[in-house]
């Protein structure tokens, strides 16, 4: 059975699970979110040394090769204009359809939440670097930054490196047969994450003045994710199927949707981009990792639209034109920014957005979004991995790092 079947069924199975168990139940609560959480860490077991050995060996390979700056560089573009489009996309589409106006009410307890770039910077760089392996497993940048270096030193001589660079090699291919493993029994993990999504979907709906923004933001997501963004590459030459590149990306999607967790995804991610979508492991490793760290698009458009019928809510005068154009930039700006926050991107940007606004009093009106931030976690985060495996696609098939994969062969 393909992998992405696997995990609608379980999906389904785990959502229908989720809206039959009882809401009043405090036991039933704290157990369903303490398998949520073992659900995750169990998706997560396998990916911080997949990333690193197999970003390591491909950063010496892409120096070998004298392509990696310009890959970089490309894909660094790609991210920025792929940012742009979307966020202004999603803040368009906010204000052509209209919506009920949510209820702020001030009363809302605020929370401190912020992107810690002061310490998020200081972590990329311990005083021990080997450190960054005693981390949870939540933050990546270090680890990647570690293998960046690694990559580089591989290079140093080959008579004295060479050794290394077989073991490198090894330990990656052995850590991407062991994450090939555990991707295959996600359709079981994917269960109780389901189960937990459906069951909060539910208390969310019970509040009437989210249903408009629920369903806003919901469609426009699913459009966004798979059609828009799949159609765009039909502008790529030679010619391509986007829908078949789509059918490729299903697995990835389907896991970010469910999860809202990009680390939780990862090796589900780079397992379809090599053998699905036919990239490269060098290109492959790369391109993905530029894109979960800094190519948060996804939640970015969905925090700019969350923030706008914010300020709509606040607001009876409408929102003037300097106002959208700040939001879009801040939002553009914060989608680079959410390395730190790999499973709760969306409402950590709008918390972040808020603040921005705070001599306008909106600081106080993301709190009423607490009940709901689950449900924009999980879109910002499919957008995320759906911006990713598109993007790497493209950028692959134009730099000669894509060879086309048959349908049949599709894991």
């Amino acid at each position: 059975m393909k992998i992405w079947l696997k995990l609608l069924i379980g999906s389904l199975l785990g959502v229908f699970l989720g809206f039959l168990l009882p809401g009043e139940s405090d036991l039933i609560q704290s157990g369903l979110f303490w398998l949520q959480e073992l659900a995750i860490q169990i998706g997560r077991y396998t990916v911080v040394p997949l990333l690193f050995f197999a970003l390591t060996i491909a950063i010496y390979e892409l120096r070998q090769d004298k392509r990696l700056w310009s890959l970089i560089l490309k894909t660094l573009v790609f991210i920025l204009a792929g940012t742009v489009l979307m966020v202004f996309l999603g803040i368009f589409v906010t204000f052509v359809f209209s919506r009920a106006r949510i209820h702020i009410t001030m009363a809302e307890q605020q929370e401190l939440i912020s992107l810690h770039l002061s310490d998020a910077i200081k972590e990329i760089f311990p005083s021990n670097m080997l450190a960054v392996f005693g981390q949870s497993g939540l933050y990546l940048l270090p680890v990647a930054v570690l293998a960046f270096f690694m990559g580089m030193g591989l290079s140093y001589d080959r008579n004295y490196t060479k050794t290394m660079i077989s073991l490198v090699d090894s330990l990656s291919r052995i850590f991407y047969h062991i994450a090939s493993f555990f991707s295959e029994i996600l359709g079981l993990i994917i269960i109780i994450l389901g189960a937990y999504w459906s069951f909060r979907f539910r208390e969310a709906l019970r509040a009437d003045i989210f249903r408009d923004i629920l369903l806003l933001i919901g469609v426009f997501s699913l459009i966004l994710g798979f059609g828009i963004l799949p159609a765009l590459l039909y502008l790529l030459r030679p010619k391509t199927n986007p829908w078949k590149i789509l059918y490729g990306s299903l697995g990835a999607a389907i896991t970010a949707l469910v999860s809202g967790d990009i680390n939780f995804t990862l090796p589900l991610l780079f397992r379809q981009a090599r053998e699905n979508l036919g990239v490269r492991r060098r290109a492959n490793t790369v391109i993905i990792s530029l894109f979960t760290s800094f190519g948060r698009a996804g939640s970015a458009t969905v925090a700019a639209m969350a923030f706008i019928v914010i300020i709509q809510s606040y607001s009876s005068l409408g929102v003037e034109h300097r106002d959208i154009l700040i939001v879009a930039l801040r939002t553009i700006g914060i989608s680079f920014l959410l390395f730190r926050h790999p499973g709760d991107g969306a409402y950590t940007a709008i918390a972040v957005l808020s603040a921005g606004f705070s001599g306008k009093g909106f600081e106080a009106g993301y709190p009423i979004l607490k009940p709901m931030a689950f449900y924009l976690i999980a879109l910002g985060t499919f957008l995320d991995i759906m911006f990713a495996s598109l993007g790497t696609y493209a950028i692959s098939k134009i730099d000669g790092f894509q060879e086309d994969q048959e349908v049949r062969h599709y894991i």
